[in-house]
């Protein structure tokens, strides 16, 4: 789908706040409430938007540590290795990568301890040859919302 600048500013008002209904988007952005109806609608259709959510502070919820796992995979199974590992709670992210290892994975922990039970979940996963985890120590930025 190709988005022209009246569907990018629809889908920047949502980005900063979900909740807004059709009629406040349509008077920020000064076009017509049936307007950001129909788009909004058509962008859902076509999986532009798939979902609508809330941001979280992770530390005001207790999750600490964050962890970067780099993962090795036996060959030929790393996508039904990755589809396992996504369904681990503690997981925010599986990234398919190039380079020494065949995955990266974003973790949230609310300490070393749950950080250990996943850390040999991955481990005990048939076809996980080896992890390499690195604990972040500082988060400069991490905001996945891009503006379209």
């Amino acid at each position: 789908m190709n988005l022209d600048e009246v569907d990018k500013k629809i889908l920047n008002q949502y980005l900063k706040d979900a909740r807004l209904s059709y009629r406040e988007i349509a008077k920020r952005i000064n076009v017509a409430v049936g307007t950001v109806l129909s788009r909004t609608k058509k962008m859902e259709e076509e999986g532009v938007i798939q979902g609508y959510t809330v941001v979280l502070d992770d530390e005001k919820l207790g999750y600490h540590l964050t962890a970067v796992t780099e993962v090795t995979v036996s060959k030929g199974k790393l996508v039904e290795v990755e589809k396992e590992i996504a369904k681990l709670t503690s997981t925010c992210a599986v990234y398919d990568v190039t380079g020494l290892t065949d995955a990266f994975i974003i973790g949230k922990f609310k300490n070393r301890q749950e950080l250990s039970i996943f850390t040999k979940a991955l481990l005990a996963l048939p076809h996980v040859e080896r992890t390499n985890t690195h604990l972040v120590l500082n988060t400069v930025k991490e905001d996945f919302r891009k503006p379209p």
